[in-house]
C-alpha cells in the first residue's frame, strides 16, 4: 500500500471505531510495523492540528482515537441540542487530584487526607467515568482501591499519567505550608516564589 492509502485506512479504522483504538490493533489491522503505524498516526495528528479541520487526533496512553476539535463544541451542542457537562466542583477536584497523584488508593486515604467524608464524591467522580475501582487493599476490610479512567486522561487532555504537572515538594513530613501570602513555604523555611 501506498501511503496515502495506509492513511486513508488508519482515519476510516479510527473514524469507525469512536473509541480509544490501540496502535497494535492498526499494526495488526494493516499489516504495518509500529514505528510507520506511529509515522502515520503522527502526521493525521499533524495535519488535523495545522489545517485547523473539524476534527483532532488524540493520542491516550498506547491507543488513538479521533474526536471533535474542541473550538467547535458550542456548534456541537447547539445541532445536537446537548447540555453543557457540569463543571466539577472543587471538592470533586480535590478528589480527583488526590486519586490522580497517589493512585491506586483508598477512599480512606483521600478522606485523610481532605479531612473529610469523601464517599460522595467518589460515587459522583465514578459516574462521570473519571476514576474506576481497580481492586482491593490486601488489609483487613480489604478497602476499594481507585484509579483514574481513560476518560480522565481524556477530558484534561493528557496522553497519560506523565502529563500531569509535578507536586511540590511537600518537605520531610508531607505537609504543605503557606505564608501569609500564600506562598508555598520549602523545607528550608523560606518562600518558594513562582520566579523560582
Amino acid at each position: 500500500m501506498e501511503m496515502k492509502e495506509i492513511e486513508a485506512a488508519v482515519e476510516s479504522i479510527l473514524f469507525a471505531s469512536g473509541e480509544p483504538v490501540q496502535i497494535d490493533r492498526i499494526c495488526v489491522a494493516l499489516d504495518l510495523d509500529r514505528a510507520t503505524a506511529e509515522q502515520v498516526l503522527q502526521h493525521l495528528t499533524d495535519y488535523y492540528s495545522y489545517e485547523r479541520r473539524g476534527m483532532r487526533l488524540l493520542h491516550i496512553e498506547d491507543s488513538w482515537q479521533l474526536c471533535s476539535a474542541p473550538d467547535y463544541a458550542d456548534a456541537i451542542r447547539r445541532a445536537f441540542e446537548i447540555r453543557k457537562p457540569a463543571k466539577l466542583s472543587q471538592p470533586a477536584l480535590e478528589v480527583l487530584t488526590i486519586i490522580a497523584y497517589y493512585q491506586p488508593t483508598t477512599r480512606a486515604f483521600v478522606d485523610q487526607v481532605r479531612g473529610v467524608d469523601s464517599a460522595y464524591t467518589i460515587s459522583l467522580l465514578q459516574d462521570r467515568k473519571l476514576i474506576e475501582e481497580c481492586g482491593r487493599l490486601q488489609v483487613p476490610g480489604r478497602p476499594h482501591l481507585y484509579r483514574t479512567t481513560r476518560q480522565f486522561l481524556r477530558a484534561f487532555h493528557l496522553s497519560s499519567l506523565d502529563d500531569l504537572p509535578e507536586m511540590p515538594d511537600l518537605g520531610g513530613d508531607g505537609q504543605m505550608r503557606l505564608d501569609e501570602s500564600g506562598q508555598i513555604i520549602d523545607s528550608g523555611q523560606h518562600a518558594v516564589s513562582s520566579e523560582d
